[in-house]
């Protein structure tokens, strides 16, 4: 069967469509990738065809990061915060018509047209002017849902969460209405999880229920088939400083890991010696994984390593806790090795993610432009308590294992495409 995966954004939001594509091809499926252009590399690395799609992430992540900064600073100026958010989209509105072309040139022939949570929209008037089944696959509780945040009421939270739908609906209604009607397609009636639901299309959730209590009782029955859960999809790829890492962990005592994922720190010496104060205060040794963020300038400290890109799988279980973005995957390799953690979030989705570790009470969680080292040191504290690592270990057990998840998911498209084919 011939499937192409199309996933637009940061590393974190393009990794569960490459492991879930690796698995495919694993299979012995035809695979296309659309990804970002500086995330192709990431695609080839792992025997995937890929092909460009939308714009290079780096061109838009210091704004994204400069946005909801703004936002927490700024909410009340609505006006103004709606003009911050329409500049900071505005690259990726942009490239709206573009993309559609170059999806619908690579959509001819397949069976199943593969999105993860971005352009979602875009992809799915592909879908339908090629007339191939659509699936998407999210890394938290994207449709409405009474559980997406512990300490807020199931009905206020269903209430915000159609809101937002139609506010995202209105944000992209012009960019969608000229794509329809290039593609020959009548005008679409509302926001894109309605039409998805009518059409009875696979909704992959990619993350544990268990992170999200009452999630899947809530979806039982009507969801059951439609959006299934398979856990975290993950290359869990070994890296050239895996070797190097394990050895300095090995001569000293377990550390706590520190990770800031694709969006760039503002001012990433001041957050060095942030990390190097506070862990000093708490007796204990920092690994602080830079992704994209470029730490050469920051001072060197004994009881700090930085490193570059490392395998969370091999690392993780010789820390002794996690401080990072609140990320998809990062929150899911902490969680899977019993650790407790604290998220310092940048934007919208890590807010999520921070909420839920502090739900099941396994971490902290705080916005990153709030931290200090005042904080930091109280958030470790709370977080190498001993009751935080208990839990963190029992939640651990109960999360699926990463291939168990490639395995599943792929199933749940083989039948899919076969159910197509039968219709």
């Amino acid at each position: 069967m011939k499937f192409l995966l199309a996933f637009y954004g940061t590393r974190g939001d393009v990794e569960p469509g490459i492991a879930l594509g690796r698995e495919l091809m694993r299979r012995g499926h035809d695979v296309q990738m659309a990804v970002p252009p500086d995330l192709i590399g990431s695609v080839e690395t792992v025997g995937l065809p890929a092909a460009a799609y939308g714009p290079d992430t780096r061109a838009w992540l210091e704004d994204t990061r400069d946005f909801w900064g703004y936002f927490f600073r700024n909410f009340w100026r609505v006006r103004d915060v709606q003009r911050y958010l329409r500049e900071s989209r505005e690259p990726g509105i942009r490239a709206w018509g573009e993309m559609t072309t170059a999806l619908t040139s690579l959509a001819q022939g397949v069976d199943v047209l593969v999105t993860g949570v971005s352009y979602e929209e875009l992809v799915f008037d592909v879908a339908e002017y090629c007339g191939v089944r659509l699936a998407t696959v999210f890394w938290f509780p994207m449709r409405v849902n009474g559980k997406l945040v512990p300490s807020v009421p199931g009905p206020v939270l269903r209430a915000a969460m159609t809101a937002y739908e139609w506010v995202v609906w209105r944000s992209v209604k012009n960019s969608v209405g000229i794509a329809r009607r290039e593609l020959g397609l009548p005008p679409a009636a509302g926001p894109v999880p309605g039409r998805i639901a009518e059409l009875e299309s696979l909704e992959i959730q990619a993350y544990d229920d268990a992170l999200f209590p009452g999630l899947a009782a809530e979806w039982a029955g009507r969801w059951d088939d439609q959006r299934p859960f398979v856990g975290t999809l993950t290359l869990e790829l070994a890296t050239e400083a895996d070797k190097d890492v394990m050895a300095w962990i090995a001569a000293g005592t377990p550390p706590i890991c520190f990770g800031f994922g694709s969006i760039p720190v503002e001012s990433p010496a001041a957050m060095i010696d942030m990390i190097a104060a506070a862990c000093s205060q708490v007796g204990e040794r920092a690994l602080v994984c830079a992704g994209w963020t470029d730490f050469s300038d920051a001072l060197r400290y004994d009881h700090v390593k930085v490193v570059g890109a490392v395998n969370y799988a091999t690392i993780f279980p010789s820390c002794r806790a996690v401080v990072h973005h609140g990320g998809a995957g990062t929150t899911a390799a902490g969680l899977r090795a019993g650790l407790p953690t604290a998220v310092l979030w940048m934007a919208d989705v890590q807010l999520i993610w921070g909420a839920a570790v502090k739900g099941l009470k396994v971490g902290t969680s705080r916005r990153f432009a709030a931290a200090t080292e005042k904080t930091l040191v109280a958030d470790l504290r709370t977080i190498l308590a001993p009751d935080y690592r208990a839990r963190a270990r029992r939640l651990a057990a109960r999360m699926i294992r990463p291939g168990d998840s490639a395995r599943r998911a792929a199933e749940l498209l083989e039948d899919f495409a076969h159910r197509k084919r039968a219709g």
